[in-house]
C-alpha cells in the first residue's frame, strides 16, 4: 500500500546525513516532506535539490521538515549535500525499502532498454 498525501507516515527507520536516524514518530505534529530523486550529482537531480534548497525557508516557515531520499549511500549524500549547501538531510535508501514503500520505483524505458527507476 502506498502512503497517501496528508496521512500519517507508516512506521520505518532510515539513516540520513548528519548522523540523523529518521523515524516518523520523531516528527509527530509536523508536516514531513520526503522528496525522492534518482541519483546524486546528476543534472536533473541537482536542479531539483537546488530548488528544494532555495525554497527551504518557506517549508520551515510553513512548519514542514524536508528530507531528500535516493538509493545512494551516505558518502555520496554527504558530498552532494556539501557541494550544493543543502540545509536539509538526505536519507540513504540503498536497499530501496522506502522507494518500494512509497511506490516510486517504476519500470522505465531509457535509451531503448527497460530499467528500474525512480518516478518523480
Amino acid at each position: 500500500m502506498t502512503p497517501a498525501l496528508n496521512k500519517p507516515l507508516p512506521e520505518f527507520e532510515a539513516v540520513a546525513t548528519g548522523g540523523v536516524k529518521f523515524t516518523p514518530h520523531a516528527f509527530v505534529g509536523q508536516t514531513v516532506v520526503l522528496y525522492f530523486y534518482p541519483k546524486d550529482h546528476t543534472p536533473g537531480c541537482t536542479t531539483e535539490a537546488m530548488q528544494f534548497r532555495d525554497k527551504h525557508k518557506e517549508f520551515v516557515k510553513a512548519g514542514a521538515v524536508v528530507f531528500g531520499v535516493s538509493r545512494d549511500n551516505l558518502a555520496s549524500h554527504d558530498k552532494f549535500k556539501e557541494n550544493l549547501e543543502l540545509p536539509f538531510e538526505l536519507i540513504a535508501d540503498t536497499e530501496e525499502k522506502l522507494c518500494h514503500m512509497f511506490g516510486v520505483v517504476k519500470n522505465k524505458i531509457m535509451y531503448g532498454k527497460k530499467v528500474k527507476g525512480i518516478e518523480r
